[in-house]
């Protein structure tokens, strides 16, 4: 998603819902997020789960050292320990080689994730061990750069979107869905947004 796309994508957002119309003029536009997509992705996301971004780049440091070439095959044949080393979790070297396990048996594919529609690809996603939801919507919005998903599981969202909506609480993730339905086909930008209002929203 460009600044372009984000700027049209943010007056179609703001001519649907007057709540957003409302906030646009005090934050503005939220900024595109880029993320690679393949293999090493999905790694980096395992490495990353409940860790601080600095704890996690870390350990990505440590790993890209020991792994020059981060692909299936090769974290397959590193020894456990040496992950372990590195500083993974022995649940989280689990994940990475049930990762590596799908992909080398052709049960998952990150290549070919682009090829499928949003709800084939976070059902792919979420069949590995160590993705949920929240996970596969992340990929799918900065990965794949897909314009109309919204990760109802994450707090900042949800806390944000109660903000917005002027609620005494933040909504539950079906609440948040539900809230934002009528934001389609331009959801990603919507979730960015969000984002963007939770850090700059004036009190």
């Amino acid at each position: 998603m460009t600044p372009t796309t984000i700027a049209h994508a943010m007056q179609a957002l703001a001519a649907a819902d007057p709540d957003i119309a409302r906030a646009y003029p005090r934050v503005g536009a939220p900024e595109p997020r880029h993320r690679d997509q393949g293999f090493a992705t999905f790694f980096s996301t395992i490495v990353s789960q409940q860790l601080s971004t600095e704890a996690a780049h870390a350990i990505m440091g440590r790993v890209n050292t020991l792994l020059p070439e981060l692909h299936a095959k090769a974290v397959i044949d590193i020894e456990d320990q040496a992950l372990r080393d590195a500083g993974l979790s022995w649940r989280k070297i689990e994940y990475a080689k049930g990762l590596a396990e799908a992909e080398l048996a052709g049960t998952f594919s990150a290549d070919e994730l682009e090829q499928l529609n949003d709800n084939e690809a976070i059902a792919a996603i979420t069949q590995l061990h160590g993705f949920g939801r929240w996970s596969a919507e992340i990929y799918l919005m900065f990965s794949l750069q897909r314009p109309d998903i919204f990760p109802a599981d994450d707090l900042a969202l949800r806390v944000a979107l109660g903000r917005l909506k002027g609620m005494d609480d933040k909504p539950t993730p079906k609440q948040a869905r539900q809230l934002v339905e009528h934001w389609a086909p331009w959801r990603s930008v919507g979730s960015l947004f969000l984002w963007h209002y939770y850090r700059g929203e004036p009190l």
